[in-house]
């Protein structure tokens, strides 16, 4: 499963084998050594997620099933003429194996930060670094 964990201004990623998140429904809240180790002192809570066509979890579709929705807003409703609606197929909020992607949010950080946690993400791209270093020598 990719997890994508949100924080303010940064989002991390991870990918995991986790059968015990099946079962769990969004907005429920997952611990964060139930995930890694190294994410001990973490809480998250699950957001949103997607399955492996692509449509997303639907907090208010119960069970695992796929349904088509009328929507008047929402994802995907570009359109700004009033009275337009739009069917959309959506998966229900409980997470199975059908599910690739899940979004959480930090409700609780740990000890550790995630910089050290996850080094490699979130670094200056070469080109922001090169940029930079040739404002500071001019």
């Amino acid at each position: 499963i990719k997890i994508n964990i949100g924080d303010k201004d940064k989002s991390w990623k991870l990918e995991i084998e986790a059968e015990y998140l099946n079962e769990k429904s969004l907005g429920d809240k997952v611990q964060g050594n139930e995930l890694r180790s190294n994410l001990e002192g973490y809480e998250f809570e699950i957001t949103g997620g997607s399955d492996i066509a692509g449509f997303p979890l639907y907090k208010e579709l119960e069970g695992i099933g796929l349904k088509r929705f009328l929507f008047k807003k929402g994802w995907g409703m570009h359109d700004n003429r009033k009275g337009i609606k739009l069917k959309k197929t959506v998966r229900g909020r409980t997470i199975s194996n059908k599910v690739v992607q899940i979004n959480l949010k930090i409700l609780k950080h740990g000890k550790k930060h995630l910089e050290t946690i996850f080094p490699d993400q979130n670094k200056p791209k070469e080109k922001e670094v090169k940029e930079k270093a040739i404002e500071v020598a001019a």
